[in-house]
C-alpha cells in the first residue's frame, strides 16, 4: 500500500528521482501547476539547448544547479548524482518514482520520436534514438530506483517512494494533480 503524506507536507523545495523516463518531468510539471510553484528540470540545466543531449561544462551545470536551489521555492526533478547532496540539503520533501525499465524503454522511444514538446525536453532539441540511452534505460539503470530510495533514506525529508505507474496515478488522484499540458 504506498503511503501518500498530505502535499503539503513536501514543504515547497521538493526532488524528484527515479531511472530515466519515469515520468519525473510530467510530475515536476503538474506539481508546478497545482502548487504554481516553479518545475527545474536537470536535464535542461546539465544539456545546451538546441542540441542532440550535448552536456555543458560540469562547472556551469553545477553553477546553474547552485543558483536553481538557492531559490525559495522549486520544484527539481533529475538525478546527477554528483550534486544530488546539495539539492537534498536544500530540499524541504522528497518523491522517487521507479517504473518497469520494458515500459520506460517504451516511453524513450515515444518520447524521442513523437514528443519534442514534452516537459523536461531541451529548447530547441535535435534528440534522436541513440543505442547508449537504450542500454542506459533497459539495462544499465533497471535497479536505480532502490539506490534513490537509500538517498532520501539517509535524510528526514517527508517522501513518497511509487513503485508502479498505477502508484503514480493514485498520487496524482491523491493530490488532485491534472496531467499538464504540454508547453508550446
Amino acid at each position: 500500500m504506498l503511503h501518500i503524506p498530505p502535499l503539503s507536507a513536501l514543504g515547497c523545495r521538493i526532488v524528484i528521482f527515479g531511472p530515466s523516463n519515469s515520468g519525473k518531468s510530467t510530475l515536476a510539471a503538474a506539481l508546478s501547476d497545482k502548487l504554481s510553484i516553479p518545475a527545474v528540470h536537470l536535464d535542461q540545466l546539465h544539456h545546451q539547448p538546441h542540441s542532440n543531449w550535448v552536456p555543458r561544462p560540469r562547472e556551469e551545470f553545477r553553477a546553474l544547479q547552485r543558483a536553481a536551489i538557492a531559490e525559495p521555492a522549486w520544484i527539481m526533478d533529475g538525478n546527477y548524482s554528483a550534486l544530488t547532496q546539495e539539492r537534498l540539503a536544500r530540499a524541504t520533501g522528497a518523491i522517487v518514482l521507479d517504473e518497469n525499465h520494458w515500459l520506460r524503454l517504451w516511453r524513450y522511444f515515444r518520447r524521442t520520436l513523437f514528443e519534442r514538446n514534452r516537459h523536461g525536453a531541451l529548447q530547441g532539441s535535435q534528440d534522436s534514438v541513440k543505442w547508449s540511452m537504450i542500454h542506459w534505460v533497459a539495462v544499465a539503470s533497471r535497479h536505480n530506483g532502490a539506490r534513490y530510495r537509500a538517498m532520501v533514506d539517509d535524510t528526514n525529508l517527508s517522501r513518497v517512494y511509487c513503485r508502479s505507474m498505477a502508484e503514480v496515478r493514485q498520487l496524482y488522484r491523491h493530490w488532485n494533480l491534472k496531467h499538464p499540458r504540454p508547453p508550446t
